[in-house]
């Protein structure tokens, strides 16, 4: 595995750089003298590795509409969307199993292609729209401004948002709760409020995560760049989901 791309342990001692003997300060002892690796590195490893995941989400997406997976959706609408869930707390598990060794950045793979395969049912229901590829487009572009926005002013600012922990945790178990009832109950309203509550929390989730891995909270890259993933998928997913109700177009 390429080095630059080895996960750096959390727990463990931040990896040392040595530095030529000219560049040390005087007095120092030895012909080497080391140096922490900066968070920068952690944070640019986590923007490689968060674009490469993009690759198996859309092949995940691509072999979910060839199996037709959305007639699965069709035919259980209860069971289908709970054994979604399972499967990717599962999968997520593993990623979190194997997040110190090079196997994670595998399983961080299978999982987003996982995530990709079960985007089949929202993106077959924008297919049956005559403008869904440009809702889908639209919906894509918005989540990656909201995500540049809120990356650039984690690490414009510098600030701890850490304070922001509690409240978004409060918030995400209170979407996930309404989400599962709202399986039930099929109330389009309800839907459309959670989408848009959803939209503000993984945004403000981004603003975190970045503030988190640069002031030193998250070093393991592979969790890092899982924590990134997810907020963009469920900022999508919801973007998508208020654009298909409000502004779609069915044939």
């Amino acid at each position: 595995m390429d080095p630059k791309f080895e996960p750096v342990m959390p727990g463990r001692q931040t990896p040392l750089t040595p530095i030529p003997a000219g560049n040390r300060g005087v007095g120092a002892g030895s012909d080497q003298v080391t140096l922490p690796i900066s968070q920068n590195t952690v944070l640019r490893n986590t923007y490689w590795l968060l674009a490469l995941s993009m690759l198996p989400t859309i092949a995940g997406a691509f072999v979910g509409m060839q199996m037709n997976f959305f007639s699965l959706f069709q035919s259980a609408p209860i069971m289908t969307p709970l054994l979604m869930f399972a499967a990717m707390l599962g999968s997520l598990f593993i990623v979190s199993l194997l997040r110190n060794s090079a196997w994670g950045v595998v399983a961080l793979f299978g999982f987003t292609f996982i995530a990709g395969v079960f985007l089949t049912p929202i993106l077959t229901v924008a297919a049956g729209f005559r403008n869904g590829g440009q809702l889908v487009a639209v919906a894509g572009g918005m989540t990656a401004a909201i995500f540049f926005a809120m990356a650039a002013i984690a690490t414009v600012t510098k600030r701890d948002f850490s304070f922001m922990g509690k409240f978004l945790f409060i918030g995400l178990i209170l979407v996930i709760v309404a989400s599962l009832a709202n399986l039930f109950f099929q109330i389009p309203a309800l839907s459309l409020t959670i989408s848009a509550i959803a939209v503000l929390i993984f945004s403000a989730y981004i603003l975190y995560d970045v503030s988190n891995i640069i002031r030193g909270g998250e070093t393991n890259y592979i969790m890092a760049t899982l924590g990134l993933f997810l907020n963009l998928y469920n900022i999508f997913i919801s973007l998508l989901n208020i654009l298909l109700a409000l502004t779609g177009n069915r044939d």
